[in-house]
C-alpha cells in the first residue's frame, strides 16, 4: 500500500487520555556536557531546568542530537537546527543534505540529473561559478564535496571555472581558512596544468559576505553580489592566500566576518565577475543562509537592493533550499522526500496547534518541523507566530533576545485553551552561543530558563503536560579541546573558543499535572535520538504513533 493510500486516523492510546495540553519546548543549542567553566548552561543561574533534571529520574533523559540520529554520514557531523527539527517533526530518520550529496557524487549521479545538465549548456561558451562555504565543518558545505565537484565538472565539459568562496571559522576554528584555501589552490592548479581555467574570483567572511538568512541583513547579500557578480569589493588581491593574510593582519579581523574581496588581474581588472551566458553552483548543502543569494540569482522580480545588472545565468543549487517557494527552480542533489509529520498527522486528529518563536528560528519551527514545507497543513487548526529578532546588532548585545515574549505568548497560547499543541524554540542558547561571548551566553541561558518556568507554570495552571528538549548542542561547551577533554589555547596562552555546535547529547524531559500515572521512560532505548520524540508526544496526546515512526521513549507501568 502506497503512502498515499494510508490512513491519517490514529488509533486511540489504550492507557493515555486525550484532550490534554501538550508545551513542546525546544531549547536551541542547549547539549549536556561535564560541568566547568566553559560549560554556560552550569555557571547560569538556570533553576527551571535543574528542577526538571533533578526530578524523577524516570522523566528525564538524554537523546542523539547528531550524526546518524539525524541523519547525517557519521557520528563525527554535529547535529544542527535544520536536521535537528526535521527529525523531531518528522518522527523517522532522512538521509539529509551532506549524505545525499555524498552519495549523489559517489554514485556519479549528481551528473545525471537535471540539474547538472541544465548548467552544463553554459561550459562551451561561458564560465562556472562555484559560490560556498570553504570549511570542512561538514554543517553547511563541506570542502571534500567541492574539491570533487570540481574534478567532476572538468571531466564533464568545465573549461573555465572561477570560485568564490566564503570563510568560515564559526563551525571551525578560526584562522583556517588559509589552510582550506591552500588545499584549493592545489586542486586548482592541477587542473590549470590540464589546460583549465580555474582560479578562486572573490572572497569573504561567512558572517559578512553572502550567507545571511531569514532576511536579518540584505546588506550581506549584496556585499556578496558585488564582489561575486560585479567584480566590485572594497579590497583587491592578486591571490585569495595574499588576500586573506593580509585582512586578518587586522588584530580584530576573524574568518567569519573577513570583508568581501576580489582577485584582480596585473591590470587590477576582476578575472571572475558573473556575466551573462555563465552558470554559477552554490554549493552549500544546507538550506537557510544560501536562500537569499538564491533569489537574488533566480528572481527577474527583486527590490530588496539594487543588483545593478542582473546577468542571464544558469543557476543551480546543491539542494533546493525552499520546497515550497521552489527555490532554486534547478538543483544538483534532489532533497529527502520527508512525508507524514507529525504536525500533519496531529491536525488530521483535531489536535489544534500553535507554534511560535522569533525570526532567527521561526523557520525551525514551523517548516523544518514540518518536513521542509512552508505554510499551514490546515489554517483552521494552526496558528504559527514569528516574533520579529532584533535586527543590527550582534546576538551577544541583547543576550535575552526574544525569549520573554515567545514565553508570554506560549502562555498566552495555553491558557487561552484554544489549543492541545503549543510547540516554541527558544533560540538564545545556539544564537548567542554562536558568537563565542562567554559572560553572554551565560546570560542567554539563564533567560532561555526563565521563559521554560513561564510555559511549565501556565502548563501547571491548565493541568497539561511539558516535553522539554533540545535540536542539537552548543551553549555547553564554549571550547575547543584537546583528545583528553583538555581545553585548548593558542601560542599567547589564551582559551581557543568554540563557536560551533557541538557531539554532546541533548536532553529530553517529560512531566506536568496532565501527565497519566505510571508514565515513565523506556530503559531498552538508550541510543535513541530526536526522532523518537515525535512518537512521544503523539502518544501524550492520547494516540497510538504511525507504525513507520521510531519507537516511543515511553511506556506506561502500573500503579
Amino acid at each position: 500500500m502506497g503512502s498515499s493510500e494510508l490512513s491519517w486516523e490514529l488509533a486511540d492510546h489504550p492507557r493515555l487520555p486525550k484532550g490534554k495540553t501538550v508545551a513542546v519546548v525546544i531549547l536551541d543549542g542547549w547539549g549536556e556536557a561535564d560541568p566547568d567553566q566553559f560549560n554556560c548552561i552550569h555557571v547560569a543561574d538556570t533553576p527551571a531546568m535543574d528542577s526538571l533534571k533533578k526530578g524523577a529520574p524516570e522523566h528525564w533523559r538524554l537523546l542523539r542530537a547528531h550524526g546518524t540520529a539525524v541523519g547525517l554520514p557519521t557520528d563525527d557531523d554535529m547535529g544542527n537546527s535544520e536536521v535537528g527539527h526535521n527529525a523531531l517533526g518528522a518522527g523517522q530518520i532522512y538521509a539529509q543534505g551532506a549524505k545525499l550529496v555524498d552519495l549523489a557524487l559517489a554514485s556519479g549521479k549528481i551528473y545525471e540529473g537535471e540539474g547538472f545538465k541544465y548548467i552544463k549548456e553554459c561550459f562551451n561558451k561561458g564560465t562556472l561559478h562555484l559560490i560556498g562555504l570553504l570549511s570542512d565543518g561538514g554543517v553547511h558545505s563541506r570542502l571534500d564535496q567541492l574539491l570533487l565537484l570540481l574534478k567532476g565538472a572538468n571531466q564533464h565539459g568545465a573549461r573555465r571555472i572561477r570560485v568564490h568562496i566564503l570563510t568560515d571559522g564559526r563551525d571551525v576554528l578560526d584562522g583556517t581558512s588559509i589552510h582550506f584555501v591552500e588545499i584549493l589552490e592545489n586542486e586548482l592548479l592541477k587542473l590549470r596544468e590540464k589546460g583549465v581555467d580555474a582560479q578562486i574570483a572573490s572572497g569573504g567572511g561567512r558572517m559578512y559576505v553572502t550567507m545571511d538568512r531569514y532576511e536579518n541583513d540584505w546588506g550581506v547579500v549584496k556585499r556578496g553580489w558585488d564582489a561575486q557578480v560585479l567584480g566590485e569589493a572594497p579590497f583587491k588581491f592578486q591571490s585569495a592566500i595574499e588576500g586573506i593574510k593580509k585582512l586578518r593582519e587586522d588584530p580584530k579581523a576573524n574568518d567569519q566576518f573577513l570583508p568581501p574581496f576580489v582577485i584582480v588581474d596585473d591590470n587590477s581588472k576582476p578575472i571572475g565577475p558573473i556575466v551573462d551566458g555563465d552558470a554559477v553552483v552554490t554549493f552549500n548543502f544546507r538550506a537557510d543562509r544560501m536562500v537569499m543569494i538564491a533569489k537574488a540569482l533566480e528572481y527577474e522580480n527583486f527590490n530588496k537592493f539594487d543588483r545593478v545588472r542582473f546577468p542571464k545565468i544558469r543557476y543551480a543549487g546543491m539542494l533546493q533550499y525552499d520546497g515550497e517557494l521552489k527555490l532554486p527552480s534547478h538543483y544538483l542533489v534532489s532533497p529527502p522526500e520527508i512525508k507524514r509529520t507529525s504536525g500533519e498527522y496531529l491536525v488530521h486528529n483535531g489536535i489544534k496547534i500553535f507554534a511560535c518563536s522569533e525570526t532567527v528560528k521561526f523557520g525551525h519551527v514551523t517548516f523544518f518541523w514540518n518536513g521542509n514545507r512552508s505554510g499551514y497543513f490546515d489554517s483552521s487548526m494552526e496558528e504559527y507566530v514569528e516574533i520579529p529578532s532584533d535586527t543590527g546588532i550582534s546576538f551577544n548585545v541583547q543576550p535575552e533576545m526574544k525569549a520573554l515574549e515567545i514565553a508570554e505568548r506560549a502562555r498566552d497560547a495555553i491558557l487561552s485553551g484554544n489549543f492541545h499543541h503549543v510547540r516554541i524554540n527558544l533560540a538564545n542558547g545556539d544564537m548567542v552561543g554562536h558568537t563565542g561571548d562567554i559572560k553572554a551566553t551565560v546570560i542567554a541561558c539563564r533567560a532561555a530558563d526563565e521563559a521554560v518556568k513561564i510555559i511549565i507554570d501556565a502548563i501547571e495552571q491548565v493541568k497539561g503536560i511539558y516535553v522539554v528538549t533540545a535540536d542539537h548542542g552548543n551553549a555547553e561547551d564554549m571550547v575547543k579541546r584537546d583528545k583528553s577533554g583538555q581545553p585548548l589555547v593558542d601560542k599567547d596562552g589564551n582559551v581557543q573558543i568554540l563557536t560551533s555546535h557541538t557531539l554532546h547529547p541533548v536532553p529530553l524531559a517529560i512531566g506536568g499535572p496532565g501527565l497519566a500515572p505510571g508514565v515513565r521512560f523506556r530503559r531498552d532505548l538508550q541510543s535513541a535520538g530526536l526522532a523518537n520524540v515525535a512518537a512521544t508526544v503523539i502518544n501524550l496526546h492520547g494516540f497510538e504513533a504511525p507504525d513507520e515512526y521510531e519507537p516511543t521513549l515511553i511506556e506506561v507501568g502500573g500503579n
